[in-house]
């Protein structure tokens, strides 16, 4: 499976952006799907995560502001972010593990990644 994300940018506080991944050579619905992002010096973190069945789970920071969905048809993953901080601020990388219906929290279980999308909220 290959990941490719694009929509990233550079916006200001308050505003919103949907960041997009499209997952190509296998079908994604044996996999668990997820959103992570990692800041400069800092550890890399989930973001949001969705199995097979549709089962979502939110970091607890993003809650209100998230919203992760997958087009089927189009075998892309997506991720609204809303009312955009400067602590958002980060790359935001697509990843997946083959495990249909758990998402490991730990970015370390997760063996398949793209490249990254860079976020920049400026205040």
């Amino acid at each position: 499976v290959e990941l490719v994300e694009s929509g990233g940018g550079s916006v200001q506080s308050g505003g919103s952006l949907r960041l997009s991944c499209a997952a190509s050579g296998a079908s994604w619905r044996r996999y668990c799907m997820g959103w992570f992002r990692q800041a400069p010096g800092k550890e890399r973190e989930r973001v949001a995560t969705i199995n097979s069945v549709g089962t979502i789970t939110y970091a607890e920071s993003g809650k209100g502001r998230l919203t992760i969905s997958q087009d089927n048809a189009k075998n892309t993953l997506y991720l609204q972010i809303n009312s955009l901080r400067p602590e958002d601020t980060a790359m935001y990388y697509c990843a997946a593990v083959s495990s249909a219906n758990y998402c490991p929290e730990s970015w370390r279980l997760y063996n398949l990644w793209g490249q990254g999308t860079q976020v920049t909220v400026s205040s």
